[in-house]
């Protein structure tokens, strides 16, 4: 399950064969520069993703409550919930439906619950000091959505005035949010879910298909109500970050990661990688690392598929580099199955021995500030180690601590030096608790890791 982690071996001779990189290797100036203003309370959160239809037997809000205490223990801070509203019948996939075909913007599907059930687990995840943000589907609505009898030129028409369905999805239609009436009646409605229910925020669906100054102007009217946190499907540089999302998807890295699973790309794929992130996104923009997802369970596979036995350390990885770690339901178990999307398929709790692991991840990120988000964490500097495409490695560091993050992404052991002048100090293996001087011999096994930690 979880890979034996070395201990680091100190040898007297050591060499010079490391260097560390500057923050910016580019020299580019960011794309962007965000004027989002961050929640204080997810500096250092970790966000976890809930499919209500799945989570539980019953599928329901009530039953999904239940959970809450294991989850505070756990040291989940922000409930992300797939959509909650009704389901559209007219060309439904599936028995059930996708959650993303919405039949009605202001209303709860009654398969989860009522409005009330809804409010109460909000309650409840703020009595945990938790917050929730809800899925919000912004782009395309169910065909039987009352929007498109009683405005039906709120819609995208093709040239011969036929409605769009995006992509395949055709049991959706596009909206067409060059209509004021609609940009209104849709900021409305997302305010009435704040004032309603009183949840936190919005993961909003396909993101970039929709126009920014609608995002723009949403974030401005939730915000007098209270500050909220916004998480844009999307991982474009453009407006999307500079006012309205506190963060987006880090697709990148998973599709590098998944590559690395495969053996078709190493450590240095990594660090090219977050070289160019450093030039494209300003660093108070948060990016959502992460293994699995709703999306990649289901059509991509488990991390296990993807990943193989580099699950582990590819795990340590997106607790330790910039961004904000996510978590999907049943990632705590180990679980080794697709979730049906359209259909009733229940998520197997049977095992939840991987949540010892996960709840070191989060222990280490909430206990050391570098490891926040945005500017609350520390700088972030990759390390060459000469002739050594396996070895990712980088420091995490500000005022008060520093770490080195090594992670072995290859499926043979490898032995490598570790030296240089701003890596020696007193350190402590995380999760030995054995103390660690840099300047030494490490011996990795197969996809093993390390974090080394230094209070200063």
């Amino acid at each position: 399950m979880i890979a034996t982690v070395s201990a680091c071996l100190a040898i007297a001779i050591v060499s010079c064969n490391i260097a560390s990189k500057p923050e910016n290797q580019t020299g580019k100036k960011h794309v962007v520069e965000s004027r989002v203003i961050h929640p204080a309370w997810a500096e250092n959160a970790v966000i976890y993703e809930v499919n209500v239809r799945q989570y539980t037997v019953e599928g329901t809000f009530k039953a999904f409550s239940s959970h809450l205490p294991r989850l505070k223990v756990l040291g989940v801070d922000i409930l992300w919930l797939m959509p909650v509203n009704p389901i559209g019948e007219i060309n439904r996939k599936g028995s059930l439906g996708s959650y993303y075909a919405v039949k009605d913007y202001r209303k709860v599907n009654p398969e989860f619950g009522t409005i009330a059930d809804l409010t109460d687990l909000v309650k409840q995840a703020h009595a945990l000091n938790m917050h929730v943000i809800i899925d919000w589907v912004g782009n395309h609505s169910a065909w039987d959505n009352p929007l498109y009898v009683e405005h039906p030129d709120w819609y995208k028409k093709d040239t011969l005035g036929k409605t769009i369905s995006p992509s395949n999805w055709t049991d959706v239609i596009k909206l067409d949010y060059d209509k004021p009436e609609l940009f209104s009646y849709m900021i409305n409605s997302l305010e009435f879910w704040v004032n309603e229910t009183g949840i936190d925020g919005f993961r909003c669906d396909v993101a970039g298909a929709v126009p920014c100054n609608f995002w723009d102007s949403a974030r401005i009217a939730l915000d007098k109500i209270k500050p909220v946190f916004m998480l844009a499907e999307d991982e474009s540089t453009n407006c999307l970050v500079e006012k309205a999302f506190d963060m987006n998807y880090a697709w990148g890295l998973l599709h590098i990661m998944n590559d690395i699973g495969k053996g078709k790309q190493n450590a240095d794929s990594l660090k090219k990688y977050f070289e160019k992130q450093d030039s494209l996104y300003n660093p108070n923009e948060y990016r959502m690392n992460f293994l699995t997802n709703h999306d990649e369970n289901t059509w991509s596979g488990t991390e296990f598929e993807r990943l193989g036995n580099a699950v582990d350390a590819l795990a340590v990885l997106t607790f330790t580099a910039p961004g904000m770690p996510l978590i999907y339901n049943g990632q705590e178990a180990g679980m080794h199955k697709r979730l049906l999307f359209f259909d009733k398929d229940t998520i197997p709790w049977s095992e939840n021995k991987w949540a010892p692991f996960y709840k070191k991840l989060v222990e280490l990120r909430k206990e050391n500030s570098i490891f926040w988000s945005g500017n609350a964490g520390g700088s972030f500097k990759t390390i060459d180690i000469q002739n050594n495409k396996n070895i990712f490695a980088f420091t995490r560091e500000n005022e008060k601590e520093k770490a080195i993050v090594l992670l072995n992404l290859s499926d043979k052991p490898v032995d490598f030096k570790l030296d240089n002048k701003e890596l020696k100090g007193s350190f402590t293996n995380y999760f030995t608790s054995k103390n660690c001087a840099p300047g030494s011999d490490f011996k990795l096994p197969a996809y093993d890791y390390l974090v080394l930690l230094e209070k200063k």
